[in-house]
């Protein structure tokens, strides 16, 4: 029978070790958040269910961040996995001769997970931190997220892979760009292009559906959210023109005010482009007149900015509409363990 292997994700070698040793006895692994709280933690191992066998192939059951809701555990096989590995590398022209993986991001989480098993499944050197600021000598490579990046000098590294949240608008040379998702062993798109044997389409919704032989078999409840046809829906809205993708947002975040909508990511990429404003937050918030109106929670780079001011400078080069009708000054902005922005809603 094979089991489901519990292992608490602690950013050491030894859960790499934990890793490899289920993985030899025929088991499949869950990386578990040391962090969670009591409750979280019980829901996680909930979604989970640690206690039903795993089929035949499984290798991993990673949660997904639950922040909009109770989590799901979508269950990777060692085919995806692999396929992952592999694409990733070649995209980036890994080799393992030369160059050293860090990671450093939650290994409970897909992101810093995939450097893991990436480095497995390749033969390339891997060093396993819990902090990004501990000594990475000799470090090539790094999977990072956004909000880390003050912290290390890019300069060190290779190659950086950024993805997890909105990026901002000055990014280092050496950085690539991703989307995917936990359903999808994570990145499969780099700087907006496909990796080698991921379909891409967009339905007439503007929903982005990714086919690839990396995407999970199923939820561990025995939900497949695939179509038949292998299509993932992602719950992303974006565009795409046969050769790049650009993505908008979860659909879910859209703000619908007068009619019109509005992506959120596209605002707050454009609020950080004003030299007032260091980090920028948009939602929706309930208005009665036009249904929902645009709210920005800015955190102030020097001088706090107006309201009129930021106004202005949306509407250079988005539609009117888009333009705050509110705006919040903070200290900081809520975000996940993954430095992902928490979003609220109306």
């Amino acid at each position: 029978m094979n089991r489901l292997v519990v292992v608490e994700a602690h950013g050491t070698q030894g859960f790499v070790d934990a890793l490899r040793t289920a993985w030899d006895d025929g088991d499949a692994v869950l990386p578990l958040d040391p962090r969670l709280p009591a409750p979280a933690r019980a829901a996680a191992l909930a979604a989970a269910r640690p206690d039903q066998p795993t089929a035949p192939g499984d290798a991993l059951v990673v949660l997904t961040s639950g922040t909009t809701g109770e989590p799901k555990a979508a269950v990777l096989t060692h085919e995806a996995v692999a396929a992952s590995a592999r694409a990733t590398s070649s995209r980036l022209a890994v080799d393992p001769t030369s160059d050293r993986w860090l990671a450093c991001l939650p290994l409970a989480h897909v992101g810093g997970l995939g450097v893991v098993t990436r480095a497995l499944l390749t033969g390339t050197p891997l060093t396993v931190v819990s902090d990004v600021r501990e000594a990475s000598a000799g470090a090539t490579l790094v999977s990072l997220v956004p909000a880390l990046l003050p912290r290390v000098d890019a300069a060190r590294f290779r190659t950086i892979v950024l993805g997890g949240s909105a990026m901002p608008p000055d990014l280092p040379p050496n950085a690539v760009t991703t989307y995917g998702l936990t359903e999808s062993g994570g990145g499969v798109i780099y700087d907006g292009v496909p990796l080698d044997d991921v379909a891409v389409r967009v339905d007439g919704g503007g929903q982005i559906h990714l086919r690839a032989p990396m995407l999970l078999r199923a939820y561990r409840d025995g939900h497949d959210p695939k179509d038949p046809d292998g299509w993932l829906p992602t719950g992303d809205a974006g565009t795409w023109d046969g050769a790049a993708l650009r993505v908008a947002g979860r659909i879910g975040d859209v703000i619908v005010t007068g009619g019109e909508k509005v992506w959120p990511t596209t605002v707050e990429e454009r609020l950080t482009e004003h030299p007032d404003v260091r980090e920028a937050l948009v939602f929706g918030r309930a208005d009665p007149t036009w249904g929902q109106r645009v709210v920005a929670r800015v955190v102030p780079a020097g001088d706090a900015p107006s309201l009129d001011a930021l106004r202005g400078w949306v509407k250079e080069t988005l539609p009117p509409w888009a333009a705050p009708h509110e705006l919040e000054l903070a200290d900081a902005l809520p975000r996940t363990a993954l430095g992902k922005l928490k979003r609220p809603s109306g």
